[in-house]
């Protein structure tokens, strides 16, 4: 299975798309949990082949508008002028939660820094604060990683914690969060962020919405209570009411199986009443 969803991955890469198949496209913080759902759907449908590519959530609605892909996935919602550009293309945009998400801020293992307030993350990714000792660290410059600008991630990151300020030039721009996960493993001093199912060989801090507020660790439980500071919805764009195999996929990932695929993979199920009410009868 996983040779074929290889395969799939490189057919979609090449932009290559057989007839009958159903193609996914977007959000590299969603990629895994697209795969996952193609994976375990293929298996009761095997008449129904899905490809599943990543590219960020600006390159996934980009080719949704643009007639390269069936379904984007969206780690944010659409633009204003993204909705116009669909607008005037008369695409007729169907959109739907799939499942909730934390944004993760990410430090080395052996940073002794225990946890940040936005306004501290703020600062630290638009260089007002720029050494790890002025948030309890080492005398050290903060190095920092983070998404590049066609990502949902960055997108999201930048208008509900930099408040819509400019990153620092000194930000490292990765291409997915698996890199940006990777870098600050094997960088004592880096800083990034991501979704928290790539929370892996790396520590996730705590974050306080304000200084007097209590620090929150980034868990399923309390982004389904909404009380971590840095929490989203993940979605599907359709072009159109989705029938067909792609209706059934879409209820099929929304029903309870579907969202215990996205549990077990650390992704954030959706309240049951918001999920049903989003399956096409």
């Amino acid at each position: 299975m996983r040779t074929l969803i290889a395969i799939m991955l490189m057919l979609a890469i090449a932009g290559v798309a057989a007839a009958g198949t159903i193609t996914i496209k977007g959000s590299d913080t969603m990629v895994r949990l697209g795969q996952r759902w193609a994976e375990e759907f293929m298996k009761t449908h095997k008449d129904v082949m899905i490809q599943v590519s990543g590219g960020g959530s600006g390159t996934g609605i980009a080719a949704l508008l643009n007639g390269g892909t069936d379904i984007c996935e969206a780690s944010r919602d659409m633009k204003p002028k993204e909705y116009a550009d669909a607008e005037a293309k008369k695409i007729k945009l169907h959109r739907v939660s799939m499942a909730l998400d934390g944004i993760a801020i990410f430090v080395n293992d052996a940073n002794p820094v225990k946890d940040l307030s936005l306004e501290q993350l703020r600062d630290i990714y638009t260089a007002a604060i720029t050494n790890w000792k002025d948030v309890g660290g080492p005398d050290h410059v903060i190095v920092l990683y983070g998404r590049e600008n066609n990502s949902g991630t960055y997108g999201y990151f930048k208008e509900h914690v930099l408040k819509d300020e400019d990153f620092a030039d000194a930000t490292q721009t990765l291409p997915g969060t698996a890199a940006v996960v990777s870098a600050v493993a094997h960088d004592q001093f880096g800083i990034g962020y991501g979704g928290i199912a790539w929370d892996q060989g790396v520590r996730a801090l705590p974050v306080r919405k304000d200084a007097q507020s209590p620090a929150i660790n980034p868990t399923v439980e309390n982004i389904t209570k909404g009380i971590y500071p840095i929490s989203r919805e993940l979605y599907w764009f359709f072009n159109g009411t989705p029938s067909g195999d792609m209706k059934q996929l879409l209820n099929w990932a929304l029903s309870d199986a579907g969202q215990k695929v996205a549990q077990e993979i650390d992704y954030v199920p959706l309240p049951k009443d918001k999920a049903q009410a989003s399956i096409i009868q």
